[in-house]
């Protein structure tokens, strides 16, 4: 069976940075008591009518491909991992193999959140080792800022996310013992409503407290958007922060050491961890919890803010780029996130 390899790797964020102090135009809030929390700095905005997720994501894979050596003609799968398409419908992926003239290839979109990346790459892990496909692309791509409250309201959701978007391609191995050596997913749903966005959804309104109408009473399809959604700002998304900070902190320790055990190595073993940045707290706790050096883990939250299903990939390639991933090393991918779902890659480059 074929192992499978990330050949190369790209990453794009929008120009415009906003700071914390910025926001405070906005809403009440400071610079220190956004960093207290998140350890968050600034984050990038996409231009709001210039830039999508999906042209965000043709900038990443771009860089992505041509550092595989490869072009986008030889492309034959992609994988986005999103949760704020351009679109309800259809998926982004569909809308990047057509602005990159793809082949009529297959597109896969993943709704994983924040676990979206990792999720997306065991996908492509699959395809590669049955040899279904030789060049997939896989995309994270997230542009948050549309659609987060802008106010007092809601500032502990709104000063965490920021926009950008990673890429891989994924090929065959090169050589024995090379590339992803395996991928660990889970999913527990009993909280899921813990961090979600409801609406516009097809759950007739059950979870935002707004009385539900049956057929008779109203006419079909006036659930799916209200103008009372919109006047008790029901479609923004909300969380419980401390309940999600509990949970996070058990499972991403778990599932880093699943992937470790699997393999029989140590935490000492591991070159680089690269977290989903979700919260430089949570990443420090894991830190400490599983005795790792600075050197060994890698966080750019302070300058990206959360970008969800892009934060792995865009870290990644980051790392790369400042020389912190080399050939032979042990780099471990985690993340958790929405649903509740986690997972873990680990990687021989």
């Amino acid at each position: 069976m074929l192992s499978a390899k990330i050949a190369g790797v790209g990453h794009y964020v929008p120009e415009q940075i906003v700071s914390n102090n910025h926001l405070t135009a906005y809403m009440d809030t400071s610079d220190e008591w956004i960093q207290e929390r998140t350890g968050i700095k600034e984050r990038r905005f996409a231009d709001r009518t210039g830039e999508t997720t999906t042209t965000m994501a043709i900038q990443a894979a771009r860089v992505a491909i041509e550092r595989a050596g490869t072009t986008a003609e030889e492309i034959d799968f992609i994988i986005f991992a999103t949760l704020s398409p351009d679109y309800y419908f259809p998926g982004c992926g569909v809308l990047l193999q057509r602005a990159m003239k793809m082949k009529e290839i297959g597109a896969l979109d993943i709704r994983n959140q924040c676990s979206g990346f990792v999720y997306a790459l065991s996908v492509a892990d699959q395809f590669i080792k049955t040899g279904m496909y030789r060049n997939i692309l896989v995309v994270g791509s997230e542009k948050h800022s549309f659609g987060l409250d802008f106010s007092t309201r809601g500032r502990n959701i709104s000063v965490i996310f920021g926009d950008g978007a990673g890429a891989v391609v994924v090929q065959p191995a090169d050589r024995e013992g090379q590339g992803i050596l395996s991928t660990h997913l889970h999913s527990d749903g009993e909280s899921a409503e813990l961090l979600a966005m409801f609406n516009p959804g097809t759950h007739a309104n059950h979870w935002t407290n707004e009385p539900l109408a049956s057929f008779d009473e109203a006419p079909i399809g006036n659930m799916f958007m209200s103008h009372q959604m919109i006047d008790q700002a029901q479609l923004y998304p909300t969380m419980d922060g401390p309940a999600v900070f509990k949970k996070a902190i058990v499972k991403f320790p778990e599932v880093i050491m699943e992937a470790l055990n699997r393999h029989h190595l140590q935490t000492s073993d591991l070159n680089l961890l690269i977290p989903h940045q979700a919260n430089l707290r949570i990443a420090q706790f894991v830190q400490q919890h599983l005795k790792l050096r600075d050197d060994q883990v890698f966080n750019n939250i302070e300058k990206y803010g959360n970008t969800t299903a892009a934060s792995i990939p865009i870290a990644l390639s980051e790392a790369w780029e400042l020389g912190k991933i080399q050939t032979g090393d042990l780099v471990c991918l985690a993340a958790f996130g929405s649903g509740y779902t986690w997972g873990s890659a680990l990687i021989r480059w």
